[in-house]
């Protein structure tokens, strides 16, 4: 796959993945730890915050392509 290509991709499903994960992860928040203490609201979205990292690693590292051959 063309290089330029892969990179506009691979921008489009980060930015795919920013907007439904932000969107899942305040939804989920706000239907179930309403009640919740104050240290639960932080430990969650300390943790959401993160995890979204992990598949936008997974894309990045797509986007960079196969690596060359020694």
């Amino acid at each position: 796959m063309v290089p330029g290509l892969r990179s506009f991709i691979g921008t489009i499903l980060i930015i795919v993945l920013v907007i439904v994960y932000a969107l899942a992860a305040t939804t989920f928040a706000s239907l179930l730890l309403g009640t919740a203490p104050w240290w639960v609201h932080f430990l969650y979205f300390l943790l959401t915050g993160l995890l979204w990292v992990l598949p936008a690693m997974l894309i990045i590292k797509w986007m960079a392509g196969p690596k060359p051959r020694a």
